[in-house]
């Protein structure tokens, strides 16, 4: 594709993200852009976390039944992967934010994450306490 393809235009459904992105409103300052990805990168970091802790979680054989271990595995494994997902598309939203002047959005995952988790670890640790 040429710069004069139509398919190539920022709004052009066939556009690249970045150039739809950067086609609208005005240049935030940098500080909130970098702001904005160092909260991405924390959110990639939790999803990380998840993921091997589901791992570990999966490779720890001898500490609770099979089923419930598997189920948490699963679990803490696919909400790793869900967190690294929304992590983009709450980066594009704030920055797309940024750039508009406006209200930035709120973090829904947040909460999600916070009672998951807790409800995640409580079961884990009724089911250490259980095969004690």
């Amino acid at each position: 594709m040429t710069a004069t393809d139509p398919a190539d235009t920022p709004d052009s459904p066939g556009g690249r993200w970045t150039d739809r992105l950067l086609a609208e409103g005005d240049d935030p300052d940098p500080r909130f852009t970098l702001a904005n990805e160092r909260t991405f990168l924390a959110w990639i970091r939790t999803a990380l976390a998840l993921i091997a802790g589901g791992i570990g979680l999966a490779l720890s054989g001898h500490l609770m039944d099979t089923a419930l271990r598997h189920g948490l595995a699963i679990g803490f494994s696919a909400t790793g992967a869900l967190v690294a997902a929304l992590a983009f598309r709450r980066w594009l939203r704030t920055e797309r934010a940024l750039r508009r002047a406006e209200t930035l959005p709120l973090p829904a995952l947040a909460p999600v994450m916070s009672y998951g988790l807790a409800f995640g670890a409580v079961v884990l640790l009724v089911a250490l306490l259980a095969t004690r």
